[in-house]
C-alpha cells in the first residue's frame, strides 16, 4: 500500500467512533422531531387540527385563515425545539432533495426585532426555477416557480431547521418535481379502488397505496473515497482490478457487522428514530462493505418522503464515523450491486390490506379481484413500468446476475399460478348453484392456505408476488421512489377504473349477480394477461428468446425505455388519471434523457483524466523504472544479460502495449463524445452517448485493469479494490 493511501486509511481510522449509547426504548424517542398528530393536538387550535386532519384524510384545501393558525403553532412548536430557520424541502427532476433556509428572524417597522412565520411562509414559496431541470417548461429567463406545502407528509426538524415538505410546480403549473405527479397517481388509486374496494365492503371510504423500500448501500472509508476522483465525481469506480477475494466465499451475507458500521447504523437509527422513519432492519448484503435497511410500510407518499430524508442523513452520518456512503447502483465490478426494492400494496381506511388472502371465499375474491387487475395492470403497462426504472447507473445491475433483467415479468408462485389457472377456466356467463358453490370451494377457497411464507422467492424476477404483497427489485438504490411509484400507482387506478365499469356494465346490462359479474371479468383478464407471468430463471438465454415470442418489451438500456413515456398510449393514460398532462410527460423525458447524458459525459471526462493524468504516467515511471534496471543488468552481465533480463523485459512489452491501447482508446472516446454532443435531437444525443460513447468504457478499463497489474504497488495511484472494499 502506498504510504499517501495508508496515511489516509489511519487518518480515517483516527476518526472511528465508538457506539453511541442505546439504552431505553427507542420507541420513546419515536417523532421527537415531527410536527405529528400529539404536536398538533398541543400547539394547533382546535379548529386548525380539525381541517389539517380533513386535508390529509379527504383532501380538503386549508384556506390561508387557518393557515395562519396552523403556521403559528408549528412556529411555536419549532422555535421550543431550538430551530432558527425554516425551509420548504422539495424533490426537483435532479433526483435528489432541494431546500433555501430563511431565519424566523424579522424587523419590525420601529426596527426592533421579532421571529416571524405566518400561513403565506408556509403555504407557499417561490424558488427560482430557471436552475432546476425543466424539460423545456421554463426558460432560463423565465425563474418564477412555486413550492407548495403538503399536508400530507408533516414537517419536521433537521438540525435546527424547521423543513415543510412540498411540491414544486412552474408558473403555469406544471409539475416541475417528483412529488406532484405521485401525489395525483396516489388520489387516482384511492378513486378507483375505493369504488372497487366497496363491492365488498360498503364502509371503505379511503384506500391508501403502502410502501416499503429496502435501501442498499456501500460504506467505504472517506479518506480512500477522497483518492479516488473516479468516486467522487460519479459515485462509481470507473477503473479497478477485482481483489483476489470478492462475494465469492459468500461470508459477508447476514455476517457480523463491522464495529465501525455497527456504531454508524446506530447513530442513523437513532436519528431516523427522531425524524419519524420507522426503521427497522439493518444487515450486511452480499458484497463486502455492502449492507441494507429497511423500515416498517407506511402511506406511500411519507415513505418516498423518508426515503430521500433517510440519504440525506445516511451523507452527514457517514461523513461523522469516517465513511463516504455510495448509493450508485454499480460502484464496484465484478460484485453485486445496489437495488431498492420496493415493496406495494394497497391498504384501506378500516384496517384491511387488499393483497392479503383472507380467510373466507368473499374475503378471497376481494384479495383475487385485487391481485388480478394489477397483474392486468402490469402486463398492459409492462414497458411503461421498465421506464420507471431507467437510469445511466441502474443501467449497469439490471439483467447482471444479481438484479431483474430488463424485461418485465411477474411471479406469483405455484399455488397461486393453479388457482388462477382454475379460475380462468370457469364458463363465462351465469353460474349455477353447483357452479358457485364449486368455484367458491375448490377455486377460491383455496387461497387462505397461501401463508406469507407459502411462495418461494424468484430474485430473478422485477415484479413478484410475496404473499400480501408485490416486490418491485428493479428499482435502484439512489432512485427516488416516486418515479416508479407514480407509475405503478397510475396503471392500477386506470385499470381497476376500466374493470368497474365492466363489473357495472354486466351487472347492470346483463343482469349477473355481481359475484358472477367480477368472475367473469377476472376470467377474461386472466386469459389476457398470461404472457406476463413468468416463474423461472430470468436470467436466462431462453427466456429473453420466450419473452420475444411474447411481445414483451426488453430494453436493455435508458434512452430506448424512456421512449414510451411520449407514446399516445401513455400520454392517453397519463391524461386520463390526471397524474400528468402530455406536456408534463415530454418535460419529464427531456430531463431523463438529459441526467442520462450528463452521467455518461461526465464519466467520460473522468476516465479520460485517470488514464491521461493518473494510470499513464505512473506505467511509463514504472517503465522506467524497469529500463533502468535492464540497462543496470547489461552493465554487468554483458552478452549473458539477454536470459536475465528476460523476464523484465515481458513486463515492459506488456505494459507498453496497455499504455498505447489505453492512450488510443481514450482518444477515440473523446473524439465520439464530442461528436455524440453534435447530434441534432436530445433523444438521438441520448442514444449516441448510449450507443457510441459508452462502450468504450469497458474496452480503457480493461488495458487500466491490466496495467494495475503489472505497475508495482507502491507505484499505482489509486486506491485498490481490496483496500476499498474491506471496513474492520
Amino acid at each position: 500500500m502506498s504510504k499517501m493511501r495508508f496515511d489516509a486509511l489511519a487518518d480515517s481510522h483516527k476518526r472511528e467512533k465508538i457506539l453511541i449509547d442505546e439504552t431505553g426504548k427507542r420507541s420513546d424517542l419515536f417523532g421527537k422531531n415531527v410536527f405529528n398528530e400529539s404536536k398538533m393536538l398541543q400547539f394547533l387550535t382546535t379548529n386548525a387540527y380539525d381541517k389539517v386532519k380533513s386535508a390529509i384524510l379527504s383532501g380538503s384545501k386549508i384556506d390561508r385563515k387557518i393557515a395562519d393558525q396552523v403556521a403559528e403553532g408549528m412556529k411555536a412548536w419549532a422555535l421550543s425545539m431550538g430551530a432558527t430557520h425554516y425551509t420548504h424541502w422539495f424533490q426537483p427532476l435532479t433526483g435528489a432533495t432541494a431546500e433555501k433556509h430563511d431565519a424566523f428572524f424579522d424587523l419590525l417597522p420601529d426596527g426592533r426585532a421579532m421571529e416571524k412565520f405566518g400561513g403565506g411562509q408556509l403555504v407557499q414559496q417561490e424558488p427560482d426555477a430557471s436552475s432546476f431541470p425543466s424539460g423545456g417548461i421554463r426558460n432560463t429567463f423565465e425563474a418564477r416557480g412555486y413550492t407548495a406545502w403538503d399536508p400530507t407528509s408533516p414537517a419536521f426538524i433537521y438540525k435546527t431547521t424547521l423543513c415543510i415538505p412540498t411540491i414544486f410546480v412552474s408558473y403555469t403549473g406544471e409539475a416541475l418535481d417528483n412529488k406532484a405527479p405521485l401525489l395525483r397517481a396516489l388520489n387516482a388509486i384511492d378513486e378507483a379502488a375505493t369504488g372497487v374496494a366497496q363491492y365488498f365492503d360498503k364502509n371503505v371510504r379511503k384506500v391508501n397505496a403502502t410502501l416499503g423500500w429496502e435501501q442498499e448501500y456501500f460504506l467505504i472509508d472517506k479518506a480512500l473515497a477522497q483518492s479516488r476522483p473516479d468516486i467522487l465525481m460519479t459515485g462509481r469506480t470507473l477503473v479497478g482490478n477485482s481483489a483476489a477475494k470478492g462475494q465469492q466465499l459468500d461470508d459477508h451475507y447476514f455476517g457480523v457487522i463491522p464495529s465501525r458500521v455497527l456504531s454508524f447504523m446506530s447513530e442513523l437509527e437513532k436519528e431516523c428514530t427522531q425524524l419519524g422513519i420507522p426503521v427497522k432492519t439493518r444487515h450486511n448484503e452480499v458484497a463486502p462493505n455492502q449492507f441494507e435497511l429497511a423500515p416498517v410500510f407506511e402511506e406511500a407518499n411519507l415513505s418516498v418522503d423518508h426515503n430521500l430524508l433517510l440519504m440525506d442523513v445516511m451523507d452527514e452520518i457517514a461523513d461523522k464515523h469516517g465513511f463516504k456512503v455510495l448509493f450508485h447502483e454499480k460502484p464496484f465490478e465484478g460484485i453485486n450491486g445496489s437495488g431498492k426494492h420496493n415493496n406495494w400494496s394497497l391498504a384501506t381506511d378500516t384496517g384491511v390490506n387488499l393483497l392479503s388472502p383472507g380467510k373466507t371465499p368473499m374475503k378471497n375474491l376481494q384479495f383475487l379481484t385485487f391481485f388480478v387487475n394489477t397483474i392486468k395492470a402490469v402486463d398492459t403497462y409492462e414497458e411503461l413500468l421498465r421506464s420507471s426504472i431507467a437510469s445511466a447507473s441502474n443501467d449497469h445491475r439490471l439483467g447482471a446476475n444479481e438484479a431483474p433483467p430488463a424485461i418485465i415479468s411477474i411471479f406469483v408462485g405455484k399455488q397461486l399460478g393453479e388457482v388462477l389457472d382454475e379460475l380462468e377456466g370457469v364458463s363465462k356467463g351465469k353460474l349455477s348453484p353447483q357452479e358457485k358453490t364449486e368455484l367458491k370451494l375448490n377455486v377460491v377457497g383455496k387461497i387462505p392456505e397461501i401463508l406469507l411464507d407459502n411462495t418461494d422467492r424468484n430474485r430473478t424476477s422485477p415484479f413478484a408476488f410475496t404473499g400480501n404483497k408485490f416486490e418491485m427489485r428493479g428499482v435502484g438504490s439512489k432512485m427516488n421512489c416516486a418515479k416508479p411509484m407514480t407509475i405503478l400507482n397510475t396503471i392500477v387506478a386506470k385499470q381497476l377504473t376500466d374493470f368497474k365499469k365492466e363489473v357495472d356494465e354486466l351487472i347492470d346490462k346483463k343482469n349477473l349477480k355481481k359475484d358472477e359479474a367480477v368472475f367473469n371479468v377476472l376470467r377474461e383478464y386472466i386469459k389476457n394477461s398470461k404472457r406476463i407471468r413468468f416463474d423461472g430463471d430470468g436470467y436466462s438465454i431462453d427466456w429473453e428468446e420466450e419473452a420475444r415470442r411474447r411481445k414483451l418489451s426488453n430494453n436493455k438500456n435508458t434512452p430506448k425505455a424512456l421512449q414510451v413515456l411520449t407514446s399516445k398510449e401513455s400520454i392517453a393514460l397519463f391524461d386520463v388519471t390526471g397524474v400528468m398532462n402530455a406536456k408534463e410527460l415530454t418535460a419529464h423525458k427531456e430531463v431523463e434523457l438529459e441526467n442520462y447524458i450528463f452521467h455518461i459525459q461526465i464519466e467520460g471526462r473522468i476516465l479520460g483524466e485517470l488514464i491521461y493524468n493518473h494510470i499513464i504516467p505512473a506505467a511509463i515511471k514504472y517503465q522506467n523504472l524497469l529500463l533502468e534496471n535492464v540497462a543496470g543488468l547489461k552493465e554487468v552481465y554483458g552478452a549473458a544479460h539477454k536470459k536475465i533480463t528476460e523476464p523484465q523485459l515481458n513486463i515492459l512489452e506488456k505494459i507498453a502495449e496497455h499504455i498505447m491501447a489505453a492512450k488510443k482508446l481514450t482518444d477515440a472516446m473523446l473524439l465520439t463524445k464530442d461528436k455524440a454532443h453534435k447530434a441534432s435531437t436530445i433523444a438521438k444525443k441520448a442514444q449516441a452517448y448510449c450507443d457510441d460513447v459508452k462502450p468504450y468504457f469497458d474496452k480503457i478499463r480493461a488495458e487500466a485493469d491490466g496495467l494495475e497489474q503489472l505497475v508495482a504497488d507502491d507505484m499505482w495511484p489509486l486506491t485498490k479494490y481490496r483496500e476499498l472494499l474491506f471496513v474492520k
